[in-house]
Order: structure tokens, then sequence, then C-alpha cells
């Protein structure tokens, strides 16, 4: 941790006071759909948001969002530490980082190795031992395949070589007690599912508004999907706008009907988008999703104040990870530092407790599951395994003393060793890097562990990180820059550390100056 505090001044006693007053436990809906980029939320245009980004959002319908977001405190800067759809999950999930919550890589057959540790102490699993009914709907993707088909015993849910997509069985659910998940299934209007009692559903429909659908049901309880009178914590997943964004297969007509007409120079805002790559036509789809996505966050916002329920929920809206999109000239969307990947959105909304703002507080990942359980008033059910920090007091603005991060880690792995099967032992940690109130830093390597190269950016003079400032010509800065990556790397106990790699880089940029 590092050594700066956080005191809010007298003047924020005045609504803490009012949170002091004993009220029954909040109920908690997290809802993430994958690979939903913060730069598509529309209200970043607004003069009161526009400001804290320094960039311009992209041309998407995300009326509902701009409406939550009015209600909510909005974090300019979540960052996802390892920017991959599963590693995510399993850090939000358990609080850990990836080497310890047991998911270092996306899960899929030939990477045995990495999936959710079960003996992990989850968030659900702690919301669950006090009190809560626990429902998980949607996307998983946090365990490697098994054999394990409720309805073909000894056998992957489908033949697809390789398996990504999972059943996970009741005893690794880890507390959730309603259960309607998959493990990856990438066909937006074409989605299954297996429930609490392991039956298969295909309800052949938009998987968003199926899984609102569901949602809806479990904030209703009308058949017992969950214990009456109990708080709950709801977590939602949709996939969209996760590709595949080709075509009208894998989105409404209805949204789309929206960006079908515009030219890439309305699409792309962004002046780092390359839209000679064959990625440009997905723009018009995955903002469709975004719609889509928008459209049935605020079908279920509706449904909760009509519950009577809005005022002792807290709601969050976030995403695993972004989408690049053509910015930066890359074709994969995900597991980079580049900040249309990095960084996700994170609305919070809790009346009469957080008040609505704009917050420029580093908030990673892994920072998710001590701050959601202390809001919940859990603080001492935080379970030492935990590696985050509780950041709840900078968001109810309490007065306590809360350590804020002064950097935010991020980490890339890829394939480790494989055997003449394809099949993956451990990992390689090919990148580590941060991001500070200011910059941007990543350091790469080769297979051989040494250096690949060093992306540095200045994110309040370049917001579109188009200039990589050379760390050979500007050492003072790196330098600094390497001393905070140290003291994170040590602080989350990464391979880098306990590998030295960083040093031994240092060491041999050091001699090639010379």
């Amino acid at each position: 941790m590092d050594s700066k505090r956080y005191l809010i001044p007298l003047s924020g006693l005045a609504l803490a006071a009012c949170g002091n007053v004993a009220q029954e436990k909040p109920n908690i809906i997290y809802v993430f759909p994958d690979q939903f980029r913060n730069q598509s939320l529309g209200f970043w245009n607004e003069e009161e948001y526009s400001g804290a980004v320094k960039w311009q959002a992209d041309p998407v319908h995300t009326p509902n969002l701009n409406a939550f977001a009015d209600e909510a405190a909005v974090l300019s800067r979540a960052m996802s530490n390892c920017p991959l759809s599963s590693p995510y999950r399993g850090i939000f999930l358990s609080g850990m980082y990836p080497e310890r919550s047991g998911i270092t890589l996306n899960c899929m057959a030939l990477r045995p190795e990495s999936t959710l540790n079960p003996d992990a102490v989850c968030i659900s699993d702690v919301f669950a031992a006090n009190g809560y009914s626990c429902g998980y709907i949607g996307k998983l993707h946090a365990e490697t395949p098994m054999k394990n088909d409720p309805a073909n015993p000894g056998h992957y849910v489908s033949d697809r070589d390789p398996e990504w997509d999972a059943y996970t069985p009741p005893e690794r659910r880890h507390g959730f007690s309603y259960w309607y998940s998959y493990g990856t299934f990438d066909v937006h209007k074409d989605p299954h599912y297996w429930d609490t009692e392991g039956v298969r559903h295909d309800p052949h429909e938009y998987s968003v508004k199926h899984e609102t659908d569901r949602a809806i049901e479990f904030l209703k309880n009308e058949n017992g999907e969950r214990k009456e009178g109990a708080p709950f914590f709801l977590a939602l997943a949709y996939n969209p706008p996760h590709s595949p964004y080709e075509s009208l297969d894998d989105c409404m007509e209805e949204d789309y009907a929206l960006y079908r007409d515009m030219g890439y120079s309305e699409l792309y805002v962004r002046p780092n988008a390359d839209t000679t790559l064959s990625k440009a036509p997905s723009a018009r789809y995955y903002f469709a999703n975004v719609t889509g996505v928008d459209r049935e966050f605020g079908r279920l916002l509706a449904e909760l104040e009509r519950l009577g329920l809005e005022k002792n929920t807290i709601v969050v809206f976030t995403s695993d990870h972004g989408e690049t999109m053509c910015s930066q000239g890359t074709l994969d969307p995900k597991n980079s530092i580049y900040t249309e990947s990095f960084n996700v959105p994170f609305l919070i909304r809790y009346p009469d407790r957080i008040r609505h703002r704009v917050d420029s507080t580093l908030l990673s990942a892994v920072d998710i599951m001590p701050t959601m359980l202390a809001l919940a008033g859990l603080e001492k059910a935080i379970p030492e395994s935990a590696e985050g920090r509780n950041l709840a007091p900078v968001l109810l603005e309490n007065g306590e003393e809360c350590g804020i991060p002064e950097a935010v880690l991020y980490i890339r792995n890829m394939d480790g060793e494989k055997d003449a099967d394809g099949i993956v032992s451990g990992f390689f940690p090919a990148a580590r890097g941060i991001k500070t109130d200011r910059y941007t830093m990543e350091i790469a390597i080769d297979r051989d562990k040494e250096l690949q190269s060093v992306m540095i950016f200045d994110d309040w003079n370049d917001p579109y990180q188009m200039r990589n400032i050379s760390y050979q010509e500007n050492q003072e800065l790196f330098a600094g820059l390497c001393d905070v990556l140290r003291e994170k790397l040590e602080e989350a106990d990464d391979i880098w550390y306990r590998e030295g790699i960083l040093d031994k880089l240092s060491l041999n940029m050091a001699l090639l100056k010379k």
C-alpha cells in the first residue's frame, strides 16, 4: 500500500451523518456487459463530464445510461488490471490478482490450469454467509471446461474443439443460490443457459433481453428465485457488445438502424482510429449492441423502481474490459494497455448515500470486492485474501481516512509452454505496466525475458495516446515510473517482482545507455 491517505473535509460529514441512521442491508445489482468500452457512453460529450476525460465519446445512443449517470458517481478512471474476460472475472469474484485467483489466461479446454480457484473466498461467498440471496445470470467464463455436461455425463457441453463453453456445477458456484449461466458462447440471438438445477435452456432470442427478463423475475421473486425478506446480490453478465459484430445476426435491427447510414467519419471520432482495417465495418454492429444493452439496462432500472426497491439498492454498471475498435491500428479488441482496452465504465448509484459526481479516483478491478462488501456494511467480513483496497469511504465521503492508490497495475499474460497436444502449462508474463494520475506505461518482454518494448503516454496532453514518449530520451520520467511500477509489483507479489524481472531489465537498459 502507498503511504498517502485520503481525508474528506468536514463539509462531507453531513452526508455521512445522514447515512449513519440504522438501515437494513442494501441490495446490490452488479451489471457488467462484456467488452463495453468507456468511450461508448454518450454522456461523456456533455459539459459536466467531458472535461474529466479530455476525449470525445463515440456517437452512441445511450439515453438510459446517460440518465443513470446523472444519479450516480461516475468514475472516470476505473481500470481493468488484466483486460481479458476470464482474468477480470477472477479478480472481481475473488478480490485477488490473477496468480492467486487461479485465472491467469482466458479459460478454455487447452488451458486447464487457468480456472477459478475452488477454495477462493469469493464476494458471493461472503454475501451468502451474511444472509444475502445471491444470483448469477449470464456469461461466467471463469472456469476451464470440464467433461460434466448434465445431459451427457463424461462429455463437454458441446463438440467444439477446443471447447470454450462450460457448465458450472453447484459445488463451484461460490454462494450463488440462483443460477442461470453458461461459460462462453458467442451467439447473441441464440444463447443457452444452465439453471440452478442444471437444466439447459435455449430461448432463441436476443441474450440481453432474455437475461434482463430473468433478472426482473429475480427482482419480483415470483417463483422463489431468492429468499423472501433477505437482501440480495445479483450479478448480471451480458455478453454483448462482445464480438461477433459482423451482421444483423449479431444485434437487434432496431438498434442497427440508428447507425446503418453513418459513414466512417461519423462513426470513428477518435483520431487514433484506422478505418482501413478490415474490422472497420464492425462499429455499426458494436454500437447497435451498446444501444441494446442500454435499453435493457433501462428496463431493469424501471422495474426496480416499480417494485419500490431503488432506494435501498446499490446499482453498478461496469465492464470487464474495453474494445479498441480500430484505435491504435490493432485488430485485438482487448488485452492491451491502450485506454480503449484498459479503461472501463464504472457508474455506481446508492440513493442518499453516494452523491452524484464525476470522480477521478483510480479504481482497480481488485478494489471492487472489498469496496462493495464495505458499502454493504460488511467491512469486517472482507476476507484476508482480498488484495485490493476498500474505497468505500471515498465513494461515501464519510470522513474516514482511506488509503487511495497512486497507480493501477496492468498485467498482460500469454500462454506458457505447450505440449504435443497443444495443452498449455503455466503462463508467460509478457508485459506489466501502470496507470498513474498523468501517465500510462507498459514494459513488454520477449520469451527470453529481454526487453521488447516500452510505451509511455502523457494522458493529460495526449488523451488519444498517439505519441509514445521515448524512455531513452526521458530517463528521469522513466525512472520515476519504474519506481511506481516496482511498488505495485511488490504490493501484488507479482511474478515480475518475485523473479526480479523489472530490475534485471533496468540494469540492462542502464548498460545500453553507457
